[in-house]
């Protein structure tokens, strides 16, 4: 599912073409990809530390929680601004004006003396990390040598970099304070910051101004909103993963960061490398159905097994993670006419709601039933995402091929992204 220009031909490999040019890029490129691993660092950063946040501001786990819930809450609604702005303001002010938010939130909510200001300033970080994320492909595509693979390639090696490394510096950090790794993000974004200030000139803006109401009159489309509602129940499990599993697992936050950093790299690896080669070989819907299937399996042997077993499924989920992400991106900008960004924004806006509430019944469940009931939840989301997926085949299939080829490794970063 490869485009004819800008891409691979059919049948290359996407993680070949471009090889040989991803290095040499400008300081413009390099300046915009940093920042956008430390942005996705942030993500997975409070994973190892969320014990330790609970203890020192005498917080229950499913207050800690929160601190996914107020993130993403905002990310969702972000996604009918970001458009908005960067399409007035161009790709650089609003790179910049993301970093702002993320260097001073992120600052603040190292000086938190209790767990609803933390939440608050963790809801600032999420609206900048939006803002930046959501334009950092289009303007590393934009200002890269080597065309678009190469740049596709070298924003996808930093999606994975900060997904994997986010617990790992989380870890390192909060081992002493629970408070550094923030500090420590605020501080690589004021670099970041300073880099793409210096190094990033402005891009031309779109043609046309996007408006506020434009994702979500995207929405309107049969298959793309099929494929929103399945990644809302998907991502509900995803979640559940992310920001429930290291209460289960109960570890100090060296261990819990580097199971965490080994579940980044399944997902990074299973995400660029392995899904397009299995969605070559057996189709995206027959891919995405199995894969979810097995995750569902994955995340509820997870809460019934004993101690060794839960580190094993936590780990193994990432390899799920990553190839739902794929192709569940790729369906999203494959079966929608609507403009990229636009169809992009719609999907993200509906599944970043199940981002923040996995967070917030996980812990709620479990006080109110037992520690494994939010995992049976979990899996029995993961077979609801199938579900909708199998049922709107016919549609999704139709509308697919209709709209294909595209570059699948394309697509998925933007959605992913934004």
């Amino acid at each position: 599912m490869h485009s004819n220009t800008g891409g691979p031909a059919e049948g290359d490999d996407p993680f070949d073409a471009g090889a040989g040019s991803i290095l040499r890029q400008p300081r413009a490129v390099w300046a915009t990809a940093g920042a956008s691993v430390v942005a996705f660092m942030g993500i997975g950063l409070v994973d190892p530390i969320l014990p330790s946040i609970a203890k020192g501001l005498n917080a229950t786990a499913s207050q800690v929680s929160l601190l996914f819930t107020s993130y993403f809450l905002i990310t969702a609604f972000a996604m009918l601004v970001t458009g908005f702005v960067s399409s007035r303001i161009g790709g650089r002010k609003t790179l910049l004006l993301g970093l702002a938010f993320v260097v001073v939130f992120a600052g603040l909510a190292g000086t938190s003396g209790s767990v609803a200001q933390l939440v608050g300033f963790r809801a600032g970080w999420g609206l900048g990390n939006a803002l930046f994320v959501s334009t950092a492909l289009a303007v590393i595509v934009g200002a890269a040598a080597g065309g678009s693979a190469a740049a596709i390639l070298l924003y996808e090696s930093a999606l994975g970099l900060g997904m994997a490394c986010g617990p790992l510096l989380g870890a390192l950090l909060g081992n002493a304070s629970w408070r550094y790794p923030f500090f420590g993000t605020a501080f690589l974004m004021a670099v970041g910051f300073l880099c793409i200030t210096a190094f990033l000139k402005e891009q031309p803006k779109p043609a046309r101004k996007t408006s506020l109401l434009d994702p979500v009159k995207a929405l309107g489309h049969g298959g793309l909103a099929s494929a929103a509602v399945s990644a809302f129940f998907y991502n509900y499990t995803f979640f559940t993963v992310l920001a429930f599993t290291p209460f289960v697992l109960n570890m100090t936050p060296y261990k819990s960061g580097a199971v965490f950093f080994a579940w980044g790299v399944l997902l990074a690896l299973f995400s660029v490398v392995v899904a397009p080669r299995m969605q070559a070989r057996f189709g995206s819907l027959k891919v995405l159905g199995g894969s979810l299937v097995l995750l569902a399996a994955d995340v509820v042997v997870l809460g019934y097994g004993d101690h060794t077993t839960a580190v094993v499924c936590t780990i193994l989920s990432g390899a799920f993670i990553g190839v739902n992400n794929t192709v569940y991106t790729e369906l999203a900008l494959g079966v929608s006419d609507a403009p990229r960004p636009v169809a992009s924004a719609g999907y993200n806006f509906v599944r970043w709601f199940a981002a923040a509430a996995a967070p917030f019944f996980a812990p709620k469940i479990a006080e109110w039933t037992d520690i494994h009931v939010p995992f049976v939840v979990a899996g029995a989301t993961a077979v609801a995402g199938a579900v909708v997926v199998a049922v709107r085949r016919r549609a999704l299939d139709h509308e697919a091929e209709e709209l294909q080829p595209r570059h699948a490794t394309e697509d998925s970063v933007t959605v992913f992204a934004n």
